[in-house]
């Protein structure tokens, strides 16, 4: 699950590049992949991850809160929250960092997509991301991964949404 909530976070924010024609709004955001395949098999969408979260154990629960808070994310209602400051947005900074030794590279950008590559010391993949709106992207991300001695694919369609201007507690992730 982890693997995935990162996968999706930075899927949506390669994406999250302003463009001066159009530009994300700074603030909360609430990001969610519904459409998830790996080698082939349909996973549980985020919903469905959050909604089998409330059923853990009070330590398991908290273990994966924490674990999602020091990533700078937390959990809503359908999927993962993050806070984007301005001068994220308007710099093109990407505030998530999958791992250590991840490279991103955009490759192409118009005024409303999108096109990136990533390499990971695990995964290494392509996407393209979609600005529906100030307040709105998708995103398409496939990728290979290595595990240990096992290696896969994985395919994922995501969505993002703005929510508020005040991100409350959570804070921008440099």
């Amino acid at each position: 699950m982890k693997r995935i909530i990162h996968l999706s976070a930075a899927a949506l924010l390669l994406g999250a590049l302003p463009v001066q024609a159009l530009e994300m709004r700074p603030g909360l955001w609430e990001f969610s992949s519904d459409n998830i395949e790996v080698d082939g098999t349909k996973m549980p969408g985020m919903a469905e991850m959050i909604e089998q979260m409330k059923g853990l154990p009070a330590e398991q629960k908290k273990m994966m809160e924490d674990m999602l808070t020091a990533q700078g994310v937390e959990l809503g209602t359908g999927g993962v929250r993050m806070c984007l400051s301005a001068e994220q947005v308007k710099s093109r900074a990407l505030p998530f960092q999958d791992e250590p030794g991840c490279r991103q590279e955009l490759t192409e950008q118009t005024d409303t997509s999108w096109t990136f590559k990533f390499e990971c010391p695990d995964a290494k993949g392509q996407g393209e991301t979609r600005l529906i709106s100030e307040r709105e992207v998708t995103s398409v991300i496939e990728s290979d991964y290595r595990v240990g001695s096992q290696q896969g694919s994985s395919r994922m369609q995501s969505r993002g949404k703005w929510l508020s201007e005040d991100c409350g507690s959570l804070q921008p992730r440099n």
